[in-house]
């Protein structure tokens, strides 16, 4: 059809849409740019300010407004100019990965199967699959795996009994009909949004082998002191008598 009007949306762009509006409707709106936000990076916006710190803040009301465009984290100095009264959540770190408190989180969507931890005497849950240095049943890791009879369904990390996933990107993906397409749901946040964004490259690097553990520093090797003239100790040679 010619005319006026613009080009026809390709198959793939159609899919990719169709796939968005499904995703919005399972889950809350919020939820696709919080989990591709890059958290714990200075702000840009106050930069040149001295209150300004770390941004490990997150409103959700602006993110359900914005469908994900242009969201992104805050630092305190954001949330006092533009975000009072607002919905918004605190995100903390653990091993260089980010949790969030579950008391914080489940009045906003419902966790059930997803493996908590206690982590300075709260409980978390892990925004994201974590890499990990070899995962079970891979590569000789057969003893690991029987070892935990129950792992994550979407990246076999091992868990404890009654829990299904990791994370919260883990049951995005793990209750989805196409894995696939889910986790591209999830990696299309990443990059549609500013070029800070982080927890997305760890999707796509979740199944690499690496670690964030820092490196063993090398031990330092005592200076060795120069050998200098002996010296015979004082009145050494004195006889006394009596």
């Amino acid at each position: 059809m010619q005319g006026g009007g613009g080009p026809d949306p390709e198959p793939e762009e159609e899919e990719e849409e169709a796939a968005t509006a499904a995703y919005a409707e399972q889950w809350p709106r919020w939820l696709q740019p919080l989990l591709s936000a890059r958290f714990f990076a200075h702000c840009k916006t106050h930069s040149d300010s001295h209150r300004s710190g770390e941004c490990n803040m997150f409103c959700l009301d602006c993110s359900s407004a914005a469908a994900g465009a242009g969201t992104r984290a805050l630092c305190s100095l954001c949330l006092a100019h533009g975000h009072r009264d607002h919905h918004t959540i605190q995100i903390r770190r653990s091993s260089y990965h980010d949790v969030i408190r579950v008391s914080d989180i489940q009045r906003f969507m419902d966790i059930a199967g997803v493996q908590t931890y206690v982590i300075n005497s709260a409980r978390v849950v892990f925004l994201n699959e974590r890499p990990q240095q070899q995962k079970p049943g891979c590569g000789g890791g057969g003893k690991a795996a029987s070892a935990s009879a129950n792992l994550c369904e979407v990246c076999a990390r091992s868990l404890l009994d009654n829990f299904r996933f990791c994370s919260l990107g883990c049951k995005v993906i793990g209750c989805s009909p196409d894995a696939t397409k889910a986790r591209n749901w999830l990696l299309k946040a990443g990059a549609d949004g500013d070029d800070s964004t982080s927890s997305s490259s760890a999707l796509r690097n979740a199944d690499k082998k690496q670690s964030f553990t820092p490196p063993t520093p090398q031990p330092t090797l005592p200076t060795k002191r120069r050998k200098g003239i002996p010296h015979r100790a004082p009145f050494g040679s004195l006889i006394v008598e009596y």
